[in-house]
């Protein structure tokens, strides 16, 4: 009973594996489950057992990439610990996540496939919000510990997330911009952990 478990979870990881290549490689449009199943050496059949549709399989890529970056540490509030120096950590973290080669190339993947259809962009959207998870944690943990100010811990976390994103996410994504050497990461994340305590810290 173990065995064809373990043979289950090869072909699923071969077919993601296989899913990120192609999808890099061709984009959304242009992949096919065909050539997602040839390069994974499993039949279309066993694929569509695994994932629905090409959506599922795109947005199942997209959680692994994040999931795979997002697991290396777990950064909870710490009520022994300075605000700035928690931020910080999770802030560098994001961007790890973030500057993923993989994940930029399928992040702009996902950005040309939602131009021509809103309706999927929205549904990887609310598939990917999810992971946001660790950082709205953690903020409303120090609001209820009375360290940051009281609010919408959503809205706190979309505003911090701009600051990281307009500078080290977009540009790349959109217009081919170089990743952010690690030195100018650090020098963005204290500027926007010092901006967002400026007016969050309670």
């Amino acid at each position: 009973m173990t065995e064809p478990q373990r043979l289950t979870d090869r072909k699923r990881e071969a077919i993601v594996q296989a899913a990120i290549a192609e999808f890099r490689a061709a984009g959304f449009d242009a992949t096919s489950v065909d050539k997602v199943a040839a390069r994974a050496e499993v039949s279309k059949r066993t694929l569509y057992n695994h994932f629905p549709s090409k959506d599922e399989l795109f947005a199942e890529i997209l959680r692994v990439l994040w999931h795979s970056s997002a697991s290396r540490v777990e950064l909870p509030y710490r009520a022994d610990a300075p605000l700035d120096e928690q931020l910080l950590a999770l802030v560098m973290h994001k961007m790890a996540v973030l500057s993923d080669d993989n994940f930029l190339d399928l992040a702009r993947v996902a950005i040309a496939a939602a131009l021509h259809s809103p309706a999927r962009a929205k549904d990887m959207i609310s598939r990917l919000g999810q992971k946001e998870g660790e950082l709205l944690t953690w903020i409303r943990a120090a609001q209820k510990a009375g360290r940051l100010k009281t609010g919408d811990p959503a809205l706190a976390v979309q505003q911090l997330e701009s600051l990281v994103k307009g500078v080290a996410f977009w540009p790349q994504v959109a217009m081919g911009q170089p990743k952010l050497a690690p030195r100018e990461q650090r020098k963005l994340a204290a500027a926007t952990v010092a901006l967002f305590l400026s007016y969050h810290a309670a």
